[in-house]
């Protein structure tokens, strides 16, 4: 553990070390994704809820907009894999929903889904530090997967190398945005008519990478 004391920032400073670490891993990454004929997938989890996303709208002057939501914290999750071929010729955007959280066993289910999705592809996931990922029943099920899953951990504290974090927030600011539903359902239905619009669009799954100042 280090102290929580202030110091003065320098060349040294977490986040260079951050996009240091990230950049070297995903250069070696690309290497074996070229050598391999891989996909380079990014891969996260987010949640969503009955609550509304509040973001700034227009009206008229002097009229200001009132949500009426119910105060729940019923909710919903979402995996996803930003998926990238090395010479960035394709790009794909693969994604499923659960009620409540995802766990080990939700998340080994949705890595054998993406197995399905890639056709028996090599496939290279670069993921957080989530327990999950890391639990002792998730390394168990990796070490059976080595014919073509490869996993690599994105520096710790660092979601703004992820570009499927961009995902998320994209989503969330236009599907979402304001919505006050009466029911998951129609979070659900919301949620996946913005997923599915993103992952249609080359160049916004492209933006996303670019934004994290990583390159392949």
């Amino acid at each position: 553990m280090e102290p929580a004391t202030s110091r003065t920032a320098g060349s040294r400073t977490r986040r260079g070390r951050h996009r240091r670490l990230a950049r070297e891993r995903v250069a070696a990454d690309k290497k074996i994704a070229r050598r391999q004929g891989a996909w380079i997938c990014f891969q996260d989890e987010s949640g969503v809820s009955l609550l509304p996303v509040v973001r700034a709208t227009w009206a008229p002057k002097g009229v200001t907009p009132v949500l009426h939501h119910r105060f729940s914290w019923k909710r919903m999750s979402m995996a996803g894999v930003l998926a990238y071929r090395h010479d960035r010729s394709r790009s794909a955007f693969v994604f499923s929903m659960t009620d409540g959280a995802y766990n080990t066993d939700k998340l080994i289910e949705f890595l054998t889904e993406l197995r399905t999705h890639f056709a028996g592809e090599k496939v290279i996931v670069i993921w957080d530090g989530l327990m999950a990922h890391r639990s002792r029943a998730m390394t168990a099920w990796l070490a059976t997967q080595r014919d073509w899953l490869h996993v690599e951990r994105l520096p710790a504290y660092a979601p703004e190398l992820n570009p499927i974090e961009q995902v998320w927030g994209n989503m969330k600011s236009t599907e979402l945005a304001n919505l006050c539903p009466d029911t998951l359902d129609e979070v659900r239905v919301a949620t996946e008519s913005g997923l599915t619009r993103i992952g249609s669009s080359y160049d916004l799954c492209h933006s996303f990478l670019d934004h994290t100042g990583l390159s392949l």
